[in-house]
């Protein structure tokens, strides 16, 4: 991987995002945007696949790595980081060129809430989703949903609870979750972290990220703002062994943006770091059907907003 470019970004609110870029700006852009407790470092195996053909933006979200946090628990705001999204795309992304978003985990998450606002959603050409549903589709989904359904999440979201205990959730990352943070990624991905891989940033970013739960999680689930998404095109990578997400929670996408793709991998949660080739190859389906006029990969599961499209098996035909 090249030496990145890098610059900091200042926010309305006086947060300072570190960024990176790699690659020709003339290139097709794709920005990255990593989730809890990761630092943009997550992104590295993945860079290296795009950076000869793409402009690759990452950076450190609010809280995380080099960038600074917040003053306070409103700082974490799903808007306040949509935000922040828009302000690294115009720093590094001149006129009015539209992006390819990639999140993962927390920065799906967020991600979602930029493909739901129009000011932001503009600016993308396509969005990919990672291990990251978006909080308020996922509220509409359980109210139709039955309970059973419900029980299952819930079941591989116990972590979210624990995180609102206003004392012991921080006190359990100093005290050690930081430190033992390999075996804890053993756990659920069936061997250790990549070398580099946790940021030595873990710890304060551990605390710090636990503000993206307390101020987001219970408003959201409980007062969905938004319906559907009206990027062009929005990809959502299931990981089928995620010990966090349950598969299921996806279902109820279809129909709520102009077209999806669903790509299912028989992968664990930080895919980006164990699988990085399979997440590039995500990556480049997306930007040539968007730049290019490519067709839908055979892989994909294709929805668009009148209903399901089969795909054929060679891949022939363009999409709408």
């Amino acid at each position: 991987m090249s030496l990145p470019r890098r610059s900091v970004v200042r926010t309305s609110d006086g947060v300072a995002l570190a960024v990176r870029e790699h690659g020709d700006p003339a290139d097709p852009t794709v920005v990255l945007v990593h989730g809890y407790p990761d630092t943009q470092e997550l992104w590295s195996g993945v860079v290296a696949a795009l950076e000869d053909d793409h402009h690759v933006v990452t950076y450190d979200v609010r809280g995380a790595g080099e960038s600074t946090a917040p003053g306070g628990l409103g700082g974490y705001a799903l808007t306040r980081l949509s935000d922040d999204l828009l302000a690294v795309i115009e720093a590094t992304v001149p006129g009015d060129r539209a992006v390819h978003l990639v999140g993962h985990d927390w920065g799906a998450i967020q991600s979602w809430e930029s493909a739901a606002r129009g000011r932001v959603a503009r600016r993308l050409s396509s969005f990919t989703a990672i291990a990251g549903p978006s909080l308020d589709l996922s509220a509409h989904q359980a109210r139709a949903a039955g309970p059973r359904d419900g029980l299952r999440q819930l079941a591989k979201s116990w972590y979210i609870l624990a995180f609102h205990l206003p004392v012991l959730a921080p006190l359990a990352w100093r005290s050690g979750v930081g430190r033992r943070w390999p075996q804890v990624f053993a756990r659920t991905e069936g061997g250790p972290p990549p070398a580099g891989h946790p940021a030595p940033t873990i710890t304060q970013d551990g605390v710090n990220g636990i503000g993206l739960y307390r101020r987001n999680m219970f408003e959201r689930l409980l007062r969905p703002r938004y319906a559907r998404v009206d990027v062009p095109l929005v990809q959502v990578g299931v990981t089928l062994r995620d010990a966090f997400i349950d598969p299921a929670i996806y279902d109820d996408l279809p129909g709520r943006m102009p077209e999806l793709w669903v790509r299912r991998a028989d992968a664990t949660h930080w895919i980006p770091v164990l699988l990085p080739q399979l997440v590039a190859g995500w990556v480049r389906d997306a930007v040539r059907a968007r730049e290019d006029g490519a067709a839908p990969p055979a892989d994909a599961e294709v929805h668009r907003a009148d209903g399901p499209v089969a795909v054929p098996a060679s891949g022939a035909g363009a999409p709408a």
